[in-house]
């Protein structure tokens, strides 16, 4: 056992390293929307949540969390853009018991919905409405490689539509997560969103933002608090390779009581991406609060400043099936 472990962290850390020194991993604006934070609390915590374990949206940062879930829940996440623009996440995991498997399995769903526009010819004429979505949709399935190690690999499909043009994409994620329980920490790494498109949108081509994330977090001794770090991005391009170390985020959480958690968070890759200086003001920050109801139910509210862009505001729902 120890031996096939040592073999797949190996294989991973390979992995992820040949991947930050050979791949140009782009953001482009058609699949930017698979960067967005999946949950109010980890928005809230800043996106530092590929070792969070427990938690029914981390299948989004790291398939490996989801073994480490104790029941069935679902969970469902709204972010309200500027216009018309909506998007949401929702969630589902369960167990494979009934097919003689200690494994479980999750589906996740990214949604966004642009609204509404005119269509017009060059001359201002309107001539009816058209509107625009991105959808991803993913199946994971993890499980346990010991009584710390954790595994996971997701499968998806990202499609874009346009008017009358669309897009299709498939997907295939990957991570580990390393519990030190006596210790109150957690390790993970993930590859996230490695792919390619097998049709385009209006015959233009682009890459998947290929994402590799790398986190830890730590419950304080004595202090309510949950100390999360994480690395992400690490696989974007820069002449630099140390320099996608700057992609960072730090985020902790506070429980006042076991009904009751404030959170406070910072990205560093956020707040760097906007330009010029004068317009960051708090962007990068978050903060949020999460609700626990009747011991089962979580109800989580999360904000995320963008500087001069404005903030967002996200609302999620999860309870157990």
């Amino acid at each position: 056992m120890f031996g096939l472990m040592k073999t797949v962290i190996l294989v991973l850390v390979l992995a992820c390293t040949a991947a930050c020194a050979t791949v140009s991993a782009q953001t482009t604006s058609l699949y930017r929307f698979l960067h967005n934070d999946a949950s109010a609390r980890s928005a809230a915590l800043a996106g530092a949540f590929v070792s969070m374990p427990e938690d029914p949206t981390a299948l989004f940062y790291n398939p490996a969390s989801v073994a480490t879930l104790k029941e069935s829940r679902i969970s469902a996440t709204f972010l309200k853009h500027v216009l018309d623009i909506n998007s949401g996440f929702l969630s589902y995991n369960s167990t494979l018991e009934g097919l003689g498997d200690n494994g479980k399995f999750a589906v996740g769903v990214n949604y966004i919905n642009y609204g509404s526009f005119d269509r017009a010819d060059r001359n201002g004429v309107v001539s009816g409405t058209f509107g625009g979505y991105d959808l991803a949709v993913s199946g994971v399935y993890s499980n346990m490689l010991d009584s710390n190690l954790y595994y996971g690999v997701g499968i998806g499909l990202v499609a874009n539509s346009l008017e009358s043009s669309s897009s299709m994409a498939f997907t295939v994620d990957a991570g580990i997560l390393y519990r030190l329980i006596a210790a109150r920490t957690n390790i993970g790494l993930s590859v996230l969103h490695a792919g390619s498109q097998f049709s385009t949108l209006g015959g233009v081509r682009e890459r998947l933002p290929l994402d590799i994330r790398l986190g830890v977090n730590h419950r304080l001794r004595g202090l309510p608090l949950l100390l999360n770090v994480s690395f992400q991005r690490l696989a974007d391009e820069d002449e630099s390779f140390f320099r996608r170390f700057e992609n960072f985020s730090i985020g902790g959480e506070l429980y006042l009581s076991t009904a009751l958690q404030v959170r406070l968070g910072y990205d560093n890759q956020r707040r760097s991406g906007l330009a010029p200086e004068s317009q960051r003001k708090l962007a990068g920050l978050s903060a949020g609060v999460g609700i626990l109801i009747k011991e089962k139910i979580n109800v989580d509210y999360g904000i995320s400043s963008l500087g001069n862009a404005g903030t967002l505001h996200r609302f999620s729902v999860s309870a157990p099936l």
